[in-house]
């Protein structure tokens, strides 16, 4: 499957978290928090744009390097969505439900990390 790669856009995990990034706009539209509405879409924002970068770099060591950077942005995403959570900002069940797509990119990153160390 990695072979039929041709373009970061055929990437599933970058397909996954650039979804990720429309539900967090979307759930956060109306938030008065600038400032956790900001970082939250920072960090978002991150993890498709590093999966990209990493991937347009075109050495394999590069790739991996950005793909440890959207793991990071997704566990930080995670955290403050917690948060989120905790200060009853947004609804349990939604918190919870986009906390299990990060915890799929953050898999789906890992794998293919591994993917990358061992066959490239």
């Amino acid at each position: 499957m990695e072979n039929s790669i041709s373009k970061f856009e055929d990437l599933n995990v970058w397909k996954e978290s650039m979804n990720l990034v429309e539900i967090i706009y979307n759930e956060l539209a109306n938030s008065k928090d600038y400032g956790l509405k900001d970082q939250m879409q920072r960090a978002a924002i991150s993890i498709p744009s590093n999966i990209a970068e990493g991937f347009e770099r075109n050495t394999n060591k590069e790739f991996i390097h950005f793909l440890y950077i959207a793991k990071g942005s997704c566990g930080e995403l995670r955290t403050q969505l917690y948060l989120l959570k905790n200060l009853k900002i947004l609804d349990e069940n939604k918190c919870n439900n986009i906390v299990e797509l990060t915890r799929k990119i953050s898999a789906m990153l890992s794998k293919l990390i591994k993917t990358r160390k061992e066959k490239f």
